[in-house]
């Protein structure tokens, strides 16, 4: 639709555009307020006949057009509810609390002020209620009269929200870690004598210094239209997990971006810095984002809503298998969505899903596809009550839905919780993706079903086969375990373990096929992200290496050389005195000192070869022979750390940036 707002007055006249009534209206410079009465009128009697309507306006405008809508509606025989808010440029959260009130029968929310529209968006998109731009200006390039612009917004597309996990750490030791500044990781550290085990960071309080940053994040984020939801700490000491409300994908997406944006930029304003890499510590829990998927119609209604009754819902029965079938014969395209140097480093790590793409939709779900395979009848599974113990409370009805947090694909009532991304990437490839592959099943299924004399005998079939032909995709058990990666191979499953093994299949024929039957991405643009996916994949890997070698030739050894020529001087002088000095760790440090020594080498060779090497053999190089070189080389580093003494270690240890916030 045309911005009749950026057009002159002559282009103006007679504009025509597409209603969500299902009408074409004509738009004229004379437009007057009876014809916008009607308009409105016209507009609600399709889209919410008989139920209530929201007018959401600022307190400065609602005189002056909200309430021309409250009247406009109560003359076609609806019943407004007005929400009026303190301000319309007022962006500010306590501002918007009028939103969360929306009464639970409103059918429509009418936005007359253009300022509220994105804020609206948000409340109307969580309610599952369409929502309509309707501001009644009386200036449009100097034309007279009112004239309205209608911008109807059905959730037609698929909806987005993530769960995005960052570690704040203090900006002073930051700027002492030259692996953290080149890289995003740590390169070197010895594991600190306290880790994850009391879950004390996980279900303890929010430090001062981090509630100000999240105070100061909601604000900022607000006055771009971003809402969060919940700021709360995660598993890994310093670490913390924001989690923003959904809207459809695009906007999703650009959110995302503008969020991790932010908390890079407000963290140094308190002295902080917010670390996005995926693996920051080793040992030590890494960092990803939740991208929760759904589909709706564009009246808001959620497709993978089972509904209370799932085994007779056929619809939702039908999206479910869509969706099964494309994570099936899809599994290396979804893999390739999370593939970097970063995450490789994350997933399988007993803190993320194995690189194995599965499927959890919980005993229930499994129990009703089952006994649809099965042509049987399923005994539906009554609800289970929670035993409190306190006989005066009533009782409570345990949820059926389970959620499984080692699934990398999880269904979790009325969506899927896709686990696997990592928490520097952009969730625009992992939507592309996922909107495309369930695109394609559900075109095939159309097509089957057009074909069908019987719709719902249709239905069936689809569900059977492809049960039968993709149910080893689901999996409801520990996808942490060893026993998944032997069960995943004997099933067929794909178990791309790097970057470098995923990378290759996005130009695959079914892939390239896929993307060019949808309009996506051509063959070319396949080969051309392919290739600079690879070609960083090198130069992040290649930076690492660099930097670890800058670090213990410049630094790590020179410490070393210190404490050992110490450790010495001190020696000689006891054996002049006669005591009996002990010269064990000496000793140990020595041979360590060596060690770094050799394995330096090995890695700058390493690199050498690597850096010859041209695309996926350069890619593969790294893989093969510069990771590895790089652990040997950590391994010989973290053990001198554990026995040299702190005043001469030249970087903050993982203690000291973990723990003293």
């Amino acid at each position: 639709m045309k911005d009749l707002f950026s057009l002159g007055l002559p282009e103006f006249s007679h504009v025509d555009f597409p209603c969500g009534c299902g009408r074409t209206h004509v738009l004229n410079a004379d437009f007057h307020y009876g014809n916008y009465k009607a308009l409105l009128a016209d507009l609600v009697r399709s889209r919410a006949p008989g139920g209530k309507i929201a007018v959401i306006a600022g307190n400065d405008m609602f005189l002056k057009y909200g309430r021309r809508a409250a009247e406009a509606l109560e003359e076609a025989g609806c019943t407004p509810v007005n929400v009026i808010l303190k301000n319309t440029f007022d962006k500010r959260l306590e501002n918007a609390g009028g939103l969360f009130r929306l009464p639970e029968d409103v059918r429509l929310a009418v936005v007359t002020d253009n300022e509220l529209f994105d804020a609206a968006s948000y409340f109307a998109g969580i309610r599952g209620i369409p929502l309509a731009l309707v501001p009644a200006s009386t200036n449009v390039q100097g034309g007279a009269g009112d004239t309205v612009t209608v911008n109807v917004r059905g959730y037609e597309e698929t909806f987005f929200t993530g769960a995005e996990r960052i570690f704040l750490i203090d900006e002073a030791l930051y700027s002492k870690r030259k692996d953290l500044i080149y890289t995003g990781r740590t390169l070197f550290g010895a594991k600190p004598p306290k880790g994850q085990e009391l879950e004390d960071h996980y279900f303890g309080t929010i430090k001062p210094r981090v509630k100000a940053f999240m105070f100061e994040l909601d604000e900022e984020l607000w006055k771009l239209g971003i809402l969060a939801k919940t700021e709360h700490n995660e598993a890994a000491p310093a670490q913390h997990e924001l989690a923003p409300i959904y809207t459809t994908t695009n906007i999703a997406t650009d959110h995302n971006q503008l969020t991790m944006e932010l908390m890079k930029k407000i963290a140094s304003r308190h002295g902080l810095v917010c670390l996005l890499h995926e693996k920051p510590f080793a040992g030590v829990n890494g960092s990803g984002k939740h991208n929760n998927w759904s589909m709706c119609t564009d009246t808001g209604y959620n497709l993978l809503e089972p509904g209370k009754s799932p085994y007779e819902n056929a619809q939702f029965l039908l999206f479910l298998c869509a969706v099964i079938k494309a994570v099936d014969e899809y599994q290396d395209l979804l893999r390739i969505t999370v593939a970097s140097p970063g995450n490789d480093h994350r997933l399988g790590a007993n803190e993320a899903p194995p690189a194995i793409v599965s499927m959890f939709l919980g005993d229930e779900l499994t129990g009703i596809l089952n006994a649809i395979e099965e042509d049987r009848n399923y005994s539906k599974r009554a609800k289970c009550v929670v035993e409190i113990g306190v006989h005066v409370l009533p009782r409570l009805p345990q949820d059926s839905t389970d959620r499984n947090r080692t699934s990398p694909f999880a269904f979790t009532g009325n969506k899927f919780e896709f686990r696997m991304p990592g928490s520097s990437q952009s969730i625009a490839d992992i939507n592309t993706v996922l909107n495309t592959i369930v695109a394609e099943e559900l075109s095939i299924f159309a097509d089957r079903l057009e074909a069908c004399d019987d719709l719902s005998a249709g239905v069936k079939e689809i569900v059977k086969d492809t049960l039968k032909e993709h149910k080893r995709i689901i999996f409801n058990g520990n996808n942490y375990s060893d026993e998944w990666v032997a069960e995943a191979e004997r099933r067929g499953l794909m178990n791309l373990k790097t970057t470098v093994d995923a990378l290759p299949h996005l130009t695959d024929r079914k892939n390239v096929a896929l993307f060019a039957k949808h309009g996506i991405f051509t063959e070319t643009e396949l080969a051309s992200r392919k290739e600079i996916s690879l070609e960083n994949y090198a130069k992040v890997l290649h930076i690492e290496a660099l930097t670890a070698l800058d670090m213990v030739r410049k630094a790590i050894l020179p410490a070393i050389n210190r404490y050992m020529g110490d450790l010495a001087k001190t020696a000689n002088q006891l054996k002049e005195l006669g005591v009996a000095a002990d010269t064990e760790t000496l000793s140990l440090l020595s041979a360590r000192f060596s060690a770094i020594g050799k394995e330096a080498d090995r890695l700058e060779e390493a690199v050498e070869h690597a850096e010859k090497q041209c695309g996926l053999e350069c890619a593969a190089a790294y893989r093969d022979e510069v990771i590895p070189a790089m652990e040997h080389l950590r391994e010989a580093v973290d053990g001198a750390e554990l026995i040299t003494a702190k005043e001469y270690w030249p970087f903050p240890s993982y203690g000291d940036i973990l723990y003293y916030l």
